[in-house]
Formats: C-alpha cells, structure tokens, sequence
C-alpha cells in the first residue's frame, strides 16, 4: 500500500554526472517553493569505484567553469597537455593518436582534464548539497506514467519510487522527469522510446591502477600501435594512477576459460609491448561490448526528458562519452528552469532535442570510424586505399575531428529559435563568432583596479542571458552609445525586472571613471578591452561597436550592429521564446515552431 506522495516540479533519476549537474543548475536557478528531487537506484559505495569517465575535453571545462564547478575539479585532476604516439616497434611517430589534444586554443582550459568519475562525482554531490538538494540513494524508479490529459506545466507524471533498503515505496507527482539513468536506461525503457544503433561483435578492456614502467612519457594521453590489441589507449591518471585500454579480440580471448583481474592484467602487459608494465595496484577494471545508439527521441509525452547514455551510447575511443552527457545538461538546465519559473514559452523546451540530437549523431557518426579503427578495421564503407594502415586512417579521422571533440567547435544552427542571424556580420574566418557558435573567452579589465579577468567569468551560468555591448571607441560610437542606454531605459519592455537578462558593456578606452569614458551612464557592468582583445576575437571594429546576446549555457544567440535599430533587434529575439504569462498552456506541436 503506498499512502506517501510527493509533489516536485522535475524528478531526476540517475545520480552521476549528468543527472548531478542537470540538477544543481536547476538548485542554483529555481527560487523557493520550486522543488527537485534527484534518485539513484544504487547505493553509492557500490558505484564509486575509480573506473568509468575520466577526461573532460575544453569546451565541458568551461562550461563547469561557469557554473562555478571546474575550480574544484582542477584542484585534483591531471591536468594533460602532452601527447605521443608509438609504433608497434615503439619508435615516437607524428601527428597520430591523441595528437589533436595539443592543439586545443583559443581557452585557459587549454588541456584535457583528466579525473576519474568517482572524484567527480563527490564534487557535485558536495556542491549540490550546499544547494539544499541531496541525491537520494539507494532509491530505484519502478514504474512511470504521464498523464496527457493534463496541461503542459502540470503535474502529468505519476512516479512510483522504490527504497532500496527498506523495499517502501512512495509516489512522485512532477511536472518534468529526467531519465539520466544510464544505457540500459528505465526511463527510456518505461516511455517505450525506440533505441536504434546496434553492437558490434568487438570487445574492449580498461583498467586503472598504480604502475612502474620504461615507457618515455607515461605522464601523457598515449597511444600504442600495436598488432595484438589495436591501437591501445594509455592515459596518466589523477592521483598518480594509469589507465590502460586496448582491444580484446575474439584470439585473445579463445585464450581465457574466465576473464578476470588476472587476465585483464596478463593482456594490458602484452599490450604495451615492446614497452614494460608492472602494476603495483590495480584500482579497477572493466570488459565491454563496443556499439553505437540514440534514442528516437529526447523529449517525449511534453513532460520527460532523456540525457547523457539514456538518450546515446557509443564506444570510449573518443572519451566523449561524459562530454556529451555534459553538453545535454547544460542545454536543458536552463530552459526548464526558465518555463519552470513562467519566464519562457512552454515550447522552448522543444529545441533541447532539437539542438542537441545533431551533433549527437555527429558523434555516432565519428565513433562508428574511430572505433573500429582503434581496432585495426578499416571504416565501413572505406573507398580508399584497401591495404591503408587503419593507424594513420585513425590520425586522419581525429583530426578532422579534433574542434568537435574538443567542444570548442561544436554549433548549433543558425536560424532557429535560439540562434539568429542577426545585422552584425563579422569578417569570415574559420573563427568567426556567429549565431550559433560558442561565445569564445577573453581577457577585460574591472574599471578602478584594472584588474585582470575574463568575459567567461563576467557571464557566470546562472539562467541568465547577457547582452555584451562591444562599445568599441567611445569617441567614434558615444553618441549611439547614449541613445541605446537612454532606450534601454525608457523600453517597457527590458524595464521587466523579471526578466532574465543582464547587461554589460566593453569599451576599448579606459579612464578614471566609467561614465566618463562612455560618456553617458552605462547599462549594467563595465569592462575595458585596451589590447582589444575581446573585440578583435568577435570581429568587431573599434570604430563601430556591436551587440552579442549571450545565451546563458555560452552559445551566441544573435549579433546586431550598434545603431538605431540595435533595441528593436534584440527585443524581436528574446519575444520570439521569452514569456511573461504562457506557462501551463496546453500547447499544440504542430504549431510550435510558429507560435515562437
């Protein structure tokens, strides 16, 4: 007999880091009496081991970055900047492997950060926690149902919960449930939506531990060539430790009755031949089935939402995995957050799927050529050179890769309801800053002090937009400079205070006084830029100027140029998804796109 129920806004079930950072962004942005709830089936001494993820790529740090979390992941992980690769003889080759890694600009977080998911994970729990919400573990989802009688907004989902201890079960009424349960997902499973991929037949094997080796440069992301086990994956841990990762193939495995510990040590020694390998510790290790898969949906019924591996599985070989569970969070965090809070249009929600699934199948895409690559197949479909050697293939294709797995390039396209092109348009360059694109980092100066910062710590993740306003050469563009303000002002329109958007202005002449500099009272924070360094990575001329609307997970949603109709740009952009009395409307799919 269950007799409790619960009323929450968005249920969250799986506690790793999806599921945690889905859930502080939503703590930090959702203002009392607004409630979440975050379960994990497992209790978390049996799931903190030290295996699973272990890289976070540039563009994951930055976003923790700003979300105030990647300080405290940098105080314990290995910071990684060095890459080799050996051939099957063990002699150093070039521009192969992880070689990419050492070309990741144009960010501080220039480096893979590499730090088990074990001590991540106790991070966000801590940090959370100081949110007010507590993962509750060992708490099992056991049954689901949406009611779609019931209006967007409303509490349509009936979650049944099950404590793994005391087997009591409870009821969850939420508006929103989020399944960041992992591969073989319940909620993906429960909503019945479709899985398509499938799994190969090849078998990969990780394990971590302490090891002496004569390897030259063990304290780096490595590859190894070798002609037993693929192209073995060697990366210098955290805390001192070492992960080995190479291919088990149907030879080496005829070879074992029962694969073990034992084994799986025997295998990582032969894999780095003709280099040498003790373990003086083994912390962890793992056998798997490689395969590639994407849920049919990642929204579904109007009230539950899939992330990270309960919506896309794949193989490690390109250690995105938890990159892309990031990027999903982060998408969604702030759009539930602000039609939670009645500030957006119910359908905002739909552009989580709408953004997020394309590149997820770019990375399917990329990891069905890099995982059978790394173990010595050629890709499928391969029309080049049949007797090519799949490790100088494998170079090519990461690569060519390199700006997606390093995040720093991946984009959301233009012209849609988050990303419009609008009047500015910046010189064309592979760089070029557009709508769509990531808002890259650069260094400003406080006004005062001159002290030293940078735009991505001016433009925190709190579920707020920022319009940047690149003042340029307050003696060319001081005139326009005091109108806009002046509009801003007097516009009944960003005179909301409920709106969740903040202002900032960067100017490239700095003085004693702010206002003086522009000559006319700014809108919001001030920044100077005397290098020009802000204003020359978003193309912006100092005699002109020019407005970014920042979104708040750190895309670009549009640019204008800085003039008279700069106000009436930038309002057309935020009408088109922002609310003031929407939420909880009953909304028709088929006019989705239309309404925004």
């Amino acid at each position: 007999m269950v007799d409790k129920i619960d009323h929450v806004d968005v249920l969250i079930v799986g506690g790793g880091p999806v599921g945690l950072i889905t859930a502080y962004q939503l703590a930090t942005t959702l203002p009392p009496p607004h409630k979440i709830r975050i379960i994990e089936q497992y209790a978390k001494s049996s799931q903190d081991q030290y295996g699973r993820a272990i890289t976070l790529f540039p563009r994951s740090s930055e976003m923790l970055d700003q979300l105030g979390l990647a300080d405290l992941l940098a105080q314990q992980c290995f910071a990684c900047r060095t890459t080799v690769s050996y051939d099957k003889d063990g002699n150093e080759v070039q521009g192969r492997g992880w070689s990419f890694m050492e070309q990741m600009k144009d960010t501080v977080w220039d480096f893979s950060l590499v730090l088990r998911q074990k001590y991540q994970e106790e991070i966000f729990r801590e940090q959370l926690k100081k949110k007010g919400v507590a993962l509750e573990s060992p708490m099992g989802l056991v049954a689901v149902e949406v009611d779609e009688r019931l209006r967007f907004g409303e509490y349509r989902v009936t979650a049944t919960l099950e404590d793994g201890n005391t087997k009591e079960k409870s009821i969850v009424k939420c508006k929103y449930l989020i399944g960041a349960d992992g591969g073989r997902s319940f909620v993906r499973r429960a909503l019945q939506i479709p899985f398509d991929g499938s799994s190969s037949e090849d078998k990969w094997v990780r394990i971590d531990g302490v090891i002496d080796t004569d390897l030259p440069k063990p304290r780096s992301y490595c590859a190894i060539e070798s002609p037993t086990h693929g192209n073995v994956l060697w990366a210098a841990l955290d805390h001192g430790g070492t992960r080995i990762g190479f291919a088990f193939t149907k030879e080496r495995e005829r070879a074992y009755k029962v694969f073990n510990e034992e084994a799986a040590v025997k295998e990582a020694i032969a894999s780095v031949k003709p280099f040498s390998l003790k373990f003086k510790q083994v912390d962890w290790w793992t056998i798997y089935v490689v395969g590639q898969r994407i849920a049919r949906n990642f929204f579904v019924k109007d009230s539950v939402f899939l992330a990270g591996d309960a919506c896309h599985t794949h193989s490690s070989g390109a250690a995105q995995g938890m990159n892309t569970g990031l990027h999903d969070s982060v998408n969604l965090g702030w759009k539930l957050s602000l039609v939670l809070r009645g500030l957006a249009k119910p359908e905002l929600l739909y552009t989580y799927e709408s953004e997020r699934k394309p590149n997820v199948q770019k990375l399917i895409n990329y990891d069905k050529d890099i995982s059978r690559l790394m173990t010595m197949q050629l890709p499928e479909g391969w029309t080049g050179d049949p007797n090519a050697d799949p490790n100088v293939v494998l170079g090519v294709v990461m690569a060519e890769a390199a700006t997606f797995s390093s995040g720093l390039g991946i984009y959301y396209e233009a012209d849609n309801v988050l990303s419009i092109q609008g009047s500015f348009a910046p010189a064309a360059s592979a760089n070029a800053v557009v709508a769509g694109k990531r808002v890259p980092d650069a260094a400003l100066q406080k006004p005062g002090t001159f002290e030293a910062t940078r735009l991505h710590r001016e433009t925190p993740n709190t579920g707020r937009f920022h319009v940047a306003v690149f003042a340029g050469d307050p003696s060319h563009t001081g005139g326009v400079l005091a109108q806009l303000f002046l509009e801003i002002e007097k516009s009944s329109f960003f005179s909301n205070a409920s709106l969740p958007i903040s202002w900032l202005t960067i100017s490239t002449r700095s003085g004693p006084s702010a206002v003086e500099v522009l000559g006319a009272m700014p809108y919001g924070k001030v920044f100077y830029d005397q290098q020009l360094a802000a204003h020359s990575r978003f193309g912006v001329e100092s005699s002109k100027g020019a407005v970014f609307v920042l979104r708040p997970d750190g895309w670009v949603g549009t640019a204008t140029t800085l003039g008279s109709s700069t106000l009436g740009e930038i309002e057309r952009y935020f009408r088109r998804f922002l609310s003031t009395g929407l939420h909880g409307e009953k909304v028709d799919r088929g006019i989705v796109q239309a309404r925004l």
